[in-house]
């Protein structure tokens, strides 16, 4: 497979038919969200806290995703932190076995500042540095999947869970002020992720269904992901953590081009019913099975998405650091 179907794979369009069997598809394989695992960073040679900080090493660790474990994408940036410590968080950048971490500083609409040098710094150049790396290194033997959050989400970090989301019923006028005001981070960074060589853009959006209801997400996600959709210049896929059934259908309407699911959010089948056939959907094998499961489970759980009719096969969202590779290598192996 190469960089071609990925991005294909993304915006919906049909995956290559097996040769000599005309009916059946060849899968695509890939994730939006961090592959990165304890032993992916062995086989590699690039770790935590390093790969957040470094270029090459962040680099290295990505591209072991491809090589090794037979995805169609690599996707280098693996935390939450990276736009949120550029606007100024504390964060404890973790270490193999645990991921970075930030505080929020902000209170109101009123104390968001942007600085006019963002994307100077180390949070954010490492992984443009990164993602330039890659694109050389890769060719098209593989996409580039770039990340950059969506307004909803990093208010979370830049104001605090709870805060924000209190704030939502108490004053959805300053809610709505939060968001207009920290899109432009999002565009920002993502455009500057496709400039240096992303393929793909990720928009992780924490919206789920019990952080978010379907009104809320009516209300305030809908014109922020309509919004992404048409400012963020190449295909666009929306990562929600948890049970998304309530709002499927209402993601399919914002002009994202593929949806990264949790299996959370019922079989394959029922999501490839909600979404119709207009959002591209990505993920099928759940978390829990990566990190406990046999890799027969693994792959038996890839194969049943791929007949369901999911366009692009992988972990439903950033896997489990204890994650044992063979099972991560289960999933390619459907196409063998």
């Amino acid at each position: 497979m190469s960089r071609q179907s990925f991005i294909d794979a993304v915006l919906g369009k049909p995956s290559p038919r097996v040769a000599d069997v005309p009916s059946a598809r060849i899968p695509v394989f890939g994730s939006g969200t961090s592959v990165a695992c304890v032993d992916l960073m062995k086989a590699t040679g690039a770790s935590f806290p390093q790969a957040h900080l470094d270029a090459q090493v962040m680099a290295d660790l990505a591209i072991g995703g491809h090589t090794i474990l037979g995805l169609d994408v690599v996707m280098p940036l693996y935390s939450v932190c990276h736009e949120v410590a550029a606007l100024g968080c504390p964060i404890d950048w973790g270490n193999p076995t645990a991921m970075p971490d930030s505080k929020p500083i902000w209170s109101s609409a009123g104390d968001i500042r942007i600085p006019p040098d963002f994307l100077k710094h180390p949070a954010c150049k490492v992984p443009l540095d990164a993602i330039a790396i890659l694109r050389k290194r890769l060719g098209s033997d593989a996409a580039i999947c770039g990340k950059a959050f969506g307004p909803w989400t990093l208010a979370y970090h830049l104001f605090g869970v709870e805060k924000f989301l209190v704030g939502t019923l108490d004053d959805p006028g300053e809610t709505n002020r939060i968001l207009e005001r920290l899109l432009p981070v999002t565009v920002a960074f993502a455009k500057a992720q496709l400039d240096a060589g992303a393929d793909v853009m990720c928009i992780p959006d924490h919206a789920t269904s019990d952080l978010c209801s379907p009104a809320a997400y009516r209300e305030f996600l809908i014109p922020v992901h309509s919004q992404l959709a048409h400012m963020v210049p190449a295909p666009t896929l929306l990562h929600i953590c948890g049970n998304t059934s309530d709002r499927v259908a209402m993601v399919a309407q914002t002009g994202i081009n593929c949806l990264h699911w949790d299996t959370k959010s019922g079989p394959p089948e029922k999501m490839r019913s909600l979404a119709g056939e207009k959002l591209s959907l990505m993920g099928g094998v759940s978390n829990m099975m990566l990190l406990g499961g046999k890799p027969e489970e693994v792959q038996a759980a890839a194969a049943h998405a791929h007949q369901a009719g999911i366009n692009i096969i992988g972990p439903e969202c950033a896997i489990p650091l204890r994650t044992p590779i063979e099972n991560l290598k289960a999933i390619a192996r459907i196409r063998e």
